[in-house]
């Protein structure tokens, strides 16, 4: 699991299980996009305001498809 933490002290991330978020503060979880089946049965990751991934034969490939541009997205507008 990746923290982001800015310099004012806002902790950003993919949400995960992994550690209990709340232990940092107050929660605001957002929805960053949705991982649903299409006609055929492929799966395909629509990014919210980005591109949507796929098509995958699995779930679980979208899945990790999803969480990676996320994650690379977050640590882009994070900086150098």
């Amino acid at each position: 699991m990746q923290l982001l933490i800015s310099a004012a002290g806002q902790v950003t991330s993919l949400y995960d299980e992994s550690i209990d978020l709340t232990t940092l503060g107050p929660l605001a979880i957002t929805r960053a996009s949705h991982v649903e089946p299409d006609a055929e049965g492929r799966w395909r990751a629509r990014i919210i305001d980005g591109p949507t991934l796929g098509p995958f034969a699995r779930r679980s490939e979208a899945l990790a498809a999803e969480a990676a541009w996320l994650n690379h997205r977050q640590a882009a507008a994070s900086g150098p």
